[in-house]
């Protein structure tokens, strides 16, 4: 499989836009974020808020050859969900990913905006993405949530 194989199919199953993230969030971030923060992102990306946003966002899956490597969401001009499943990271889906939601972005707007977490930031930061503000979230147990935002604008660098 190629990057280039990555297609994009509006979602219309909140299931299995949760099942590709709550995958990605149990294996990835843990590694970057304590339990109460882990805990935060399971929340807001739940089965029952992405069926929720559906009205207010596009929400893709991304398909090479047939099966579910991740998902992506844009709302306006904000990249709003960005999830590539652990065994596919790595390999070029994810700025793939990126490329055809920033093109979706760009045909209406100059800039795109993100809330980058920590696993996906460096892609950003490679991407042309420009730190906007760190943002800090009290979550469970006193653990906190801390992500930059970031904006690019139309003719930034692209992937490297």
């Amino acid at each position: 499989m190629f990057e280039s194989d990555v297609k994009l199919k509006l979602a219309d199953c909140p299931k299995q836009v949760a099942a590709i993230v709550r995958e990605t969030i149990q294996k990835i971030y843990p590694h970057y974020y304590p339990s109460g923060a882990v805990l935060f992102f399971f929340n807001q990306h739940s089965e029952v808020e992405i069926k929720e946003r559906m009205s207010s966002e596009e929400i893709y899956l991304a398909m090479v050859r047939g099966n579910m490597i991740g998902t992506g969401s844009i709302r306006r001009n904000e990249i709003c969900r960005l999830f590539i499943l652990p065994e596919y990271q790595g390999k070029g889906y994810g700025s793939r990913l990126m490329d055809l939601l920033e093109a979706r972005i760009f045909e209406n707007y100059s800039k795109v905006h993100i809330d980058a977490s920590f696993p996906a930031e460096s892609m950003y930061l490679k991407r042309g993405y420009q730190i906007v503000s760190y943002e800090k979230i009290e979550t469970e147990n006193g653990d906190f949530l801390c992500y930059h935002t970031m904006e690019k604008e139309r003719g930034g660098n692209l992937s490297v």
